[in-house]
């Protein structure tokens, strides 16, 4: 799988997401990290990413993982020939359990040998970490979105440290950031730091 890690939407230089991307690609959209939100804001948020894949020649199908939750073969049976799986910001813990009861954290670990592309921004990277401890500085950890669940605290996996996006930018939560770096460092964390516009890309299967 080929990866694309931003700190905040699209990121600076676009084009380098669409160099990943096949001629025609498919995509879908995943934006449940914020089911929190009010309508109108998330439909705002929503309007942006949708934007600014259009800007690069991809349409993307929103996905709602709520729609999946206990139907993780209809959700494997659907990404199939996505070529693009595009994941908003939002609250970290919200993401990780809608991911969790759709099975998606699942299927995607399946899909690592494949050529799709997993892009985000935010949370859609943090979720991928070995750990959600940290990100309880930035990110309400008790929302209960989807019912009396219990958090999670374990990530994905996929990557082996912590991200910190945001860094040293104009974004409200930058402040917050600092705290997760500092327990990040204090509990011996692996991290990455990205400010706003900045990406990291992997083209391999192995991530470090």
């Amino acid at each position: 799988m080929k990866f694309y890690f931003s700190s905040f939407k699209i990121g600076d230089d676009p084009t380098k997401l669409k160099a990943m991307l096949p001629d025609e690609t498919k995509a879908v959209y995943i934006s449940n990290g914020l089911d929190f939100a009010n309508p109108e804001s998330l439909k705002k948020h929503q309007d942006w990413d949708l934007r600014e894949l259009k800007e690069i020649g991809v349409t993307a199908e929103p996905l709602d993982l709520r729609a999946y939750f206990e139907k993780q073969d209809e959700l494997k049976a659907l990404l199939q020939d996505v070529n693009l799986i595009y994941v908003s910001g939002g609250n970290v813990y919200d993401l990780r359990m809608a991911m969790h009861l759709s099975g998606f954290d699942t299927i995607l670990l399946e899909l690592l040998p494949s050529e799709k592309v997993y892009a985000g921004y935010s949370a859609a990277v943090c979720v991928l970490s070995p750990t959600l401890r940290g990100y309880h500085l930035v990110d309400n950890p008790d929302q209960k979105t989807y019912g009396e669940y219990e958090t999670m605290w374990n990530g994905i996996g996929i990557i082996d440290w912590q991200f910190a996006p945001h860094f040293d930018s104009d974004h409200s939560e930058s402040e917050d950031i600092n705290k997760e770096i500092a327990y990040c460092e204090e509990h011996g964390l692996d991290y990455k730091k990205l400010r706003d516009g900045e990406v990291i890309i992997w083209e391999t299967t192995v991530l470090s």
